[in-house]
């Protein structure tokens, strides 16, 4: 086997659930196949830049091979708006080479530490699924590492083992390693956003709000989990565009953004324990809330304030502390199922920071693809929060009776026996899995908790 491996002790994002594993980082397709051919009985899954919250990228006692040495752009076309990238590329490697030619990723998550193949496995939704898809919608092919050592190039033309495609798109890695892909480019006039803010003094409100922004490219709403009585869920919606030409004529003697710029702060080395609770969270949103204005329009702000605001806080996952946090990502198909979800927050006083709150239009054909038409709610929760476990699992089944889904990307802790209810076209998914690895060699630690 390729000799640059060494035990290390891995987690996801929240923090939770570590485990060891062999775990290297090959520097190119041959190293990373030499590797591959060498895999232990507990098999092989490839990470990333670590950002998915639970295990999709951890497999204990197996290996792990991290995808970031694998970071070459190969080919890049402006005039096409393409660009062809290994798979450890990031997304914010992707915006600084983009941005200097008129161009922006056609959808980016909540962060830019995310490696495109990672992307993929995820098959990751922002701000603008409503109007653009998912990152599924933009591919035009991918070249896949398949169990028997072969590469398969495959796209979504029927010419291309379009099954093989969408089954990668959402499948956590688990039908072979995406070598590279090449993505269509969005065009844009200058990378500055114009953006509309609206604070929503409940639900109601926030939900109008929300359907007005769906004319901009990008919408998103902060939802506060923890008021009651008439002010129960207020938050603000933030939506926005690309500036337009007009506005790029305004702005062009300004200085342009860094859409990568570096994080801004550092989370402390030590966080007292039980840090974010109700108190502190309560306090955080009452702050926020009336910090936002009650209505701003076509504010210029630099992609990455817009986009990836976490991103200014190096390491803020530390701000859970030890026990780390979960991150719950559910998708639910009506508002009356979103009432109930958040009603089911709002009685168990859960200290939610972050909740996140977004409209989603059509999916795409992946049978492991999360977005589907609806609401999705998004929630950071610490991990220490008495009860979570429980309050969790209720909110799973609510959301199984309504037709919903939670998103693999994210999750930690879901039921097995939820998983065909949560995605009902598992049977073929598997079906094509077994096609492709038989002898199940993609392992995780994900795959092996929800019998994937």
């Amino acid at each position: 086997m390729w000799a640059d491996v060494e035990t290390s002790e891995l987690t996801g994002w929240g923090r939770t659930a570590p485990s060891a594993a062999s775990v290297g980082t090959p520097s190119s397709t041959d190293q990373l196949l030499d590797a591959v051919r060498c895999a232990p009985s507990r098999g092989v899954v490839a990470r990333g830049l670590g950002r998915s919250y639970g295990d999709p990228a951890q497999n204990a006692g197996g290996l792990v091979l991290e995808t970031t040495g694998l970071d070459r752009i190969t080919a890049f076309d402006p005039a096409a708006a393409t660009v062809t990238a290994q798979s450890g590329v990031s997304i914010g490697r992707l915006l600084s080479v983009l941005a200097d030619h008129g161009l922006f990723v056609p959808v980016t998550p909540g962060t830019r530490a995310v490696t495109l193949g990672g992307a993929i496995a995820a098959d990751v939704h922002g701000k603008n699924h409503h109007r653009d898809g998912s990152i599924g919608r933009h591919l035009e092919r991918m070249t896949i590492l398949l169990a028997d050592g072969s590469r398969r190039v495959v796209g979504p033309g029927p010419d291309a083992d379009p099954e093989l495609f969408w089954a990668t798109l959402g499948g956590m890695g688990l039908t072979g390693i995406v070598l590279d892909a090449t993505v269509r480019a969005l065009r844009i006039a200058i990378p500055w956003m114009s953006v509309d803010t609206r604070r929503a003094g409940n639900l109601d409100e926030l939900l109008a709000a929300l359907d007005d922004a769906d004319q901009r490219r990008y919408s998103v709403a902060w939802v506060d989990c923890l008021t009651t009585g008439r002010s129960a869920g207020r938050g603000v919606v933030t939506s926005g565009d690309h500036a337009a030409v007009e506005e790029a004529r305004e702005w062009r003697r300004r200085s342009s953004p860094d859409p990568d710029p570096a994080a801004r702060l550092t989370t402390p080395g030590w966080v007292p324990p039980g840090l974010l609770n109700r108190w502190t969270v309560a306090a955080f949103n009452e702050a926020w809330f009336r910090h936002a204005p009650r209505r701003r329009t076509g504010e210029r702000q630099a992609p990455s304030s817009f986009f990836h605001p976490l991103d200014g806080v190096a390491g803020w996952n530390g701000l859970y502390g030890r026990a780390g946090l979960v991150q719950y990502q559910c998708v639910v198909p009506d508002v009356s199922t979103l009432r109930d979800v958040l009603t089911g927050l709002r009685s168990a006083r859960t200290p939610t920071f972050l909740a996140v709150l977004k409209k989603f239009g059509p999916g795409n054909p992946g049978p492991l693809s999360f977005p589907r038409p609806g609401w999705t709610l998004a929630l950071d929760i610490p991990a220490s929060v008495d009860g979570l476990a429980a309050l969790l699992d209720r909110l799973d089944t609510r959301v199984a009776e309504a037709g919903g889904s939670v998103y693999l990307a994210k999750d930690s802790r879901m039921r097995p026996e939820l998983v065909p209810t949560f995605y009902p076209r598992l049977d073929e998914w598997h079906a094509l899995r077994d096609r492709v690895d038989p002898h199940r060699l993609w392992q995780s630690d994900l795959s092996r908790r929800l019998s994937l």
